[in-house]
């Protein structure tokens, strides 16, 4: 049998099959990427034309540069698996795999990255990846000698470059402004983007490895001393989209608990990221959304680093994927790995698991802390395992990690769901702190680090390019409660804070603001980021603290 099918191998030039590699590429795993160039170019269908040949061109000539003896086959079934992967996430979430995606794969647990591996994601990469690579192992490759084969390819290559050219010079003006209108009209090319956006991710890992964080607000210094410890607990959200809290307005109750704790609700708040790899190092650091990077985040200090140089005690709880070094220097514990029955199963747990630890962290301050939760949240697509039965409110919920197997409003459900369970949790914070009022000062932050898409616009999840991103992927829910003695002894008007409240807010403010409501001065505070600085008695905001002290 073997001999048979030995005999019948066909054989193909090495070109021939960079070629049709080329066009199953294009033709198989490029759906999204063709839908929306047309959709750009639907008012020009010659220009797309041109666009969809120099486009092929193009394809076919950084495939053809791989043709090499004894490497024609890795190289393409490396592209052939890459593309099938990557189109799976593009066609049936709408996610563009660039480096920010990439980055967040690289640091996903194997419980989230469980939730992706579906068995129509398994079908899907064996019916368009493995079998045509199968295809490809099987049929013989000739190679030409090499001196001709580096003519003969080089011929085919600068030829298609050619082509390329001559396409997009036809018709350049129109070109020039989709491309300006539509930046992201390439980001969905598989399997070209996603490998560029590995590359730069590898090229960034490496040159960031021996990063060291810079000092930052080493000047740090208490101010408003009270007489009670004063401690902040700040729940760092994931995924919740602020859409979907009724505290800004939503048709249904996700927020009954929260409505009735007194918080005052920032409904219009925007996110530093669409990612938790991008967000929640950015929305810690004192560098705003357009100033911050990646490398920026990595070598300063930031405002946890900031604190402790204040005599803070902080610790960060974590329920999720990490905290993408923001803790390099603080205490830390990532929570999963006590595999707690109680709230776990499968590597990830119920972020009541937060509430257990807290209890325990409470009883141990002694003086001014800062606590971050950092919750599992919202985090897709098993929304229905973030929440305990007792909070399936909204049905029937999609109950399966693939969309496919749900409808539009089963999912929504269960998001709603996990919504409903976040607002549970925080306020289940709120009242540890109330409940220990006669000995500590306490206050609460809740901010998401980015929101979610769920079917608008064809997108799902979350990880869009931030400057493309839907609002539903950057509005993220933002609230905060201050304790009744801190409210006095601090000077918080909560009124004003309320008045406030519908001003534009972002990550951006989180560093300042957490500074003024822990009152610790520093040169690097910044009153006008400070959301609290307007709303605090004259002599007792840090501002004006400052001010008194430098002028006595």
């Amino acid at each position: 049998m073997n001999k048979v099918l030995h005999s019948y191998r066909p054989t193909v030039g090495s070109v021939t099959i960079c070629a049709v590699t080329t066009l199953y590429l294009l033709l198989v795993t490029n759906w999204t990427f063709w839908t929306k160039a047309f959709g750009y170019l639907a008012k020009d269908h010659f220009a797309f034309i041109l666009f969809a040949v120099g486009i092929s061109a193009m394809s076919m000539a950084i495939i053809t540069a791989f043709s090499a003896k004894y490497v024609t086959r890795i190289f393409l079934i490396f592209f052939i698996i890459t593309a099938s992967a990557a189109s799976w996430f593009t066609d049936q979430f709408g996610v563009v795999v660039d480096r920010e995606m990439i980055r967040n794969a690289a640091v996903s647990t194997g419980a989230e990255a469980g939730h992706l591996l579906t068995l129509r994601f398994a079908t899907h990469l064996l019916m368009t990846g493995l079998l045509p690579s199968l295809v490809v192992v099987w049929v013989r490759v000739a190679h030409r000698p090499f001196l001709a084969k580096l003519g003969h390819n080089s011929a085919i290559i600068v030829g298609c470059i050619g082509i390329f050219a001559l396409a997009a010079g036809s018709d350049y003006r129109t070109f020039a402004g989709v491309g300006r209108a539509h930046r992201d009209i390439l980001d969905p090319l598989n399997p070209f983007f996603p490998i560029s956006s590995a590359v730069r991710f590898i090229i960034d890992a490496t040159q960031n490895a021996e990063v060291t964080a810079q000092p930052l607000g080493v000047d740090a210094h208490p101010t408003g001393l009270g007489p009670k410890p004063r401690v902040t607990v700040i729940v760092a959200g994931e995924t919740a989209r602020a859409d979907d809290f009724s505290l800004g307005g939503y048709g249904r109750d996700t927020n009954p608990e929260l409505r009735e704790r007194g918080v005052v609700y920032f409904p219009n708040t925007t996110s530093c990221g669409t990612s938790t790899a991008v967000s929640i190092p950015c929305m810690f650091s004192v560098y705003p959304r357009r100033a911050y990077t990646h490398r920026k985040g990595l070598e300063t200090e930031n405002v946890l680093d900031v604190l402790t140089h204040a005599n803070v005690s902080v610790s960060w709880f974590d329920n999720d994927t990490g905290s993408y070094h923001v803790t390099d220097r603080v205490a830390y514990e990532f929570l999963p790995s006590s595999a707690d029955p109680r709230f776990c199963k499968d590597g990830e747990c119920l972020d009541a698991i937060l509430l257990d630890r807290m209890d325990s962290w409470l009883s141990t301050v002694k003086g001014d802390s800062v606590l971050i939760l950092h919750q599992l949240g919202s985090h897709g697509p098993a929304y229905f395992s973030r929440y305990p039965n007792d909070f399936r409110r909204f049905v029937p919920d999609c109950r399966a990690n693939d969309f496919g197997a749900c409808s539009a409003q089963e999912i929504k459900n269960a998001y709603d769901n996990s919504i409903l369970y976040t607002d549970h949790i925080v306020s289940q914070v709120i009242d540890k702190l109330k409940a220990r009022s006669s000995t500590i000062a306490g206050s609460v932050i809740y901010l998401s680090d980015h929101g979610e898409s769920l079917g608008e616009h064809g997108l799902y999840l979350h990880g869009a390019p931030y400057v493309f991103a839907p609002s539903q992927q950057t509005h993220v829910p933002f609230l905060v409660w201050i304790g009744d003695d801190l409210q006095r002894s601090g000077g918080f008007d909560m009124g004003c804070l309320d008045r406030n409240a519908a001003l534009p807010n972002s990550h951006d403010n989180l560093f300042h603001s957490v500074l003024g409501l822990m009152d610790v001065s520093t040169k690097v505070y910044d009153p006008t980021l400070d959301i609290f600085a307007k709303c605090r008695r004259r002599g007792t905001n840090l501002a004006d603290a400052r001010w008194v002290s430098m002028a006595g």
